[in-house]
Parts: C-alpha cells; structure tokens; sequence
C-alpha cells in the first residue's frame, strides 16, 4: 500500500531508520579524520589505511549477505543486527586512546554496514514496483542523506556547546543510532515466504547480465578513483578552514545532495538511468579536477555544492540500476555484488589517495580521481553501445 507520495510503508519507515542512523554517522564522520590527524596525531596515509579497510570490509559482506538473504528470503534479521553493530561501534570510537582502536570502531561500523546494505535495499526494491523504483530509491536517499545533513550540523553545536572537545560527541551520536534500531523493529514489515521449497541460486558471473557486467567494470574503475570524502574535509581544513567551517561544509554538501535526491530518482524513472549515470561520471570528473587544482577556501563552498548534486545524480540512481538490470531471483546478491565491487576499488582508492597526499602532493588524489571518472564515463558510453548491438544482432 503506498502514501501519498508514491511509496510503501515499508520504504518510508526505512528512509526514517536511515535518517536517525545517518544522524548518528554523520555527526562523527567528519571529525573522525580531524580528531585522528589533530588529536592523536596520525598521518593523512593513516586515515587513508582507515578508510580503506572500513569501507572495503562493509564492501565484501554485502555480497555474501545478500547471498544469504536470498538463499533463507529473510530481510529483517540483516538488516536489524548491521545497524546495531554500528550503533554499538560508535562508543569503542569514542573511547578510543590511539589510531587502532579507530580502526576497530570503523571495521565494526562497517562490518553492521556490509550485513545490512544489500538485504536493506533488496526490501526497498521488493516493496516498490518496476516504474517506481527510482522514486523509492531516491526517496530513501533522500532521508538518508537528510540525516547525514543534521548530523554535521549537531557536531558543530556540540563542538562549539563542548568547547572544541571532540570526544564526548561519539557518545551522543549513541542516541539517534537507538532510535533506529527501534523503529526498525517496531515498524518494519517483511513477507512470510516458504523457505522450503526455496532453490539456492549459484552464484556465478555467468548469471549475471551483460549490462551489469558492463556497468560494473565501468564502476569499478570509475570507485578507484572515488577515495571517501574524509578527503574532501581534509582539503578544506588544508585551505585554512576551521574545523567548524569545514563540517559546515560538509553538512552543506549533504544538504544538496538531499535535496536533489528524490528529484533525481523520480527523472530516473521517466527518462532511463544510463543517461543520468553518464552526466553524473563526467560531472565528478569535473568537480574532482577542481578540487585538486583549487586554492581558495572560497571556492570550497559551490565545490562541495557541486558535489552533493553528483552523488544526487548517481547514488540512488545506480542502485535502482542495478535491480532493473539484474535477476530477480537475486536482487539482493546482485546489489550486494555490484557494491562489494565498488567498496573493494574504494579501498584502493582512498589507501592510494592516502599516500598520493602524503608523498607526493595534496592535489594529486583528485587529479587521479578525475582521470578515472573520466575514463569510466567513456568506458560506459562506449561498452553499453557495444552491448546493444550485439543483443539487436542476436535477435535478427
């Protein structure tokens, strides 16, 4: 049964968890690099190592994950414990005394994400229908990334309200997490589907289709490139921003990346996802070129504008491109495969972002990034054609 706005229950209740859990995320996200690299005085290499490893662990659990909730049809049981675990990671964050103990927070906090992601959106495909799929999609997004908004704006009360004490804020981000976790298990509803008779189905490339072998080749190259956005803090604090400005930033970032959203995945609908992944790739490409060459903290603002558009443009949208494109038998293992692709090449990124800062030169992980972006966007346009063709030649 859908609202008024074209969605199901179960989709808009998920968009709240996901907002309560993105206020919680969100109001340690941005301070996590700042209090790594000022407070306990770790190199920007290590932020990347941290990066990497946490979004490369939630990476490789989202396919088997969804394996698995394919296999026993349960969405619930994954999708409930991974946002405890994250829950529960941001107080080990808190108590942190050095760097390794960041990096167990974050591999708890990720390892909730990879068991949660792809059984989570394999509901919200199941709860919309084919033509609405880009709006649920884009709506869930947008709540999401609503929270991911109020989240950075609550750390600056915090940290201005705390005296510029970073610690105590891992505690508070504890609170949203539970209320997540509550409406979840209160609220959200899954089919009774017969397990029995259920057929495992064996996960092979083979089975996967050729548009989804090409959109996933193109977005792994385009994620090596795609170093996480810790970067992006980084370089508007190297540009002489305060550390409250610079989550302000950030917050503005998600803002228009909130608002744009459900936009984006309502045009998805009517006009095709490929068009609007390809403009999304060469506007990365762009945003990411001036990012590295940019020396003003003024211009920091309409980049990170700018950039909240993209992921608008591609987030939600590649999503609900891949459960269109993949087997329906497997949504939630083609979703889970498409983002344990994505999560691995984003390890590599952020770990060679990481040393490209250090070593070489605090522009250079955007310049690389931008040539990647670049090279995917032609890579899609030009393998998706080929695609085509074949499939029209096949069928003659």
């Amino acid at each position: 049964m859908k609202n008024k706005l074209g969605i199901s229950k179960n989709v808009f209740v998920l968009g709240l968890v996901s907002f309560f859990n993105d206020v919680a995320s969100e109001m340690i996200y941005p301070i996590v690099p700042i209090f790594l690299t000022s407070v306990l005085q770790a190199p920007a290499s290590i932020v990347g190592l941290i990066e990497g490893i946490a979004e490369s662990t939630a990476s490789l659990l989202k396919a088997f994950s969804g394996w698995f909730s394919d296999k026993f049809k349960k969405r619930k049981i994954f999708i409930t414990g991974g946002y405890s675990l994250s829950t529960f990671a941001k107080l080990i964050i808190g108590l942190a005394k050095t760097w390794p103990f960041i990096l167990i927070g974050r591999f708890i906090d990720r390892f909730g994400k990879g068991i949660r992601t792809s059984t989570r959106d394999a509901l919200i495909a199941e709860s919309s229908d084919e033509a609405t799929r880009g709006r649920a999609f884009g709506f869930h997004r947008a709540l999401d990334t609503l929270g991911a908004v109020i989240g950075p704006l609550a750390a600056i009360f915090l940290i201005n309200f705390l005296g510029d004490n970073l610690r105590p804020i891992f505690f508070f981000a504890f609170i949203p997490g539970v209320i997540a976790i509550l409406l979840l298990i209160i609220f959200v509803k899954e089919k009774r589907v017969e397990t029995a008779k259920t057929v495992l189905p064996k996960f092979s490339l083979k089975n996967l289709s050729p548009s989804f072998k090409v959109f996933l080749i193109c977005s792994v190259i385009f994620a090596i490139g795609n170093s996480s956005d810790t970067f992006l803090i980084l370089k508007a604090k190297n540009l002489g921003l305060t550390t409250t400005l610079a989550i302000l930033a950030y917050a503005l970032f998600n803002l228009f990346y909130a608002v744009f959203s459900t936009p984006a995945g309502i045009l998805s609908d009517k006009i095709g996802p490929r068009k609007l992944l390809f403009v999304g790739f060469i506007l990365f490409a762009l945003i990411y070129f001036l990012f590295g060459i940019n020396q003003s903290s003024v211009f920091i603002w309409p980049l990170f504008i700018f950039y909240g558009f993209y992921m608008a443009l591609t987030e939600g949208v590649g999503k609900a491109y891949v459960s269109l494109i993949g087997e329906k038998e497997m949504i939630a293992t083609s979703l889970g495969v498409y983002q344990m692709a994505v999560g691995i090449s984003t390890f590599f990124a952020s770990l060679i972002a990481g040393l490209l800062w250090t070593y070489v030169d605090s522009r250079m992980p955007f310049i690389f990034g931008g040539i990647m972006a670049a090279i995917a966007a032609i890579l899609f346009v030009v393998l998706e054609r080929k695609n085509v063709e074949q499939i029209s030649t096949k069928s003659l």
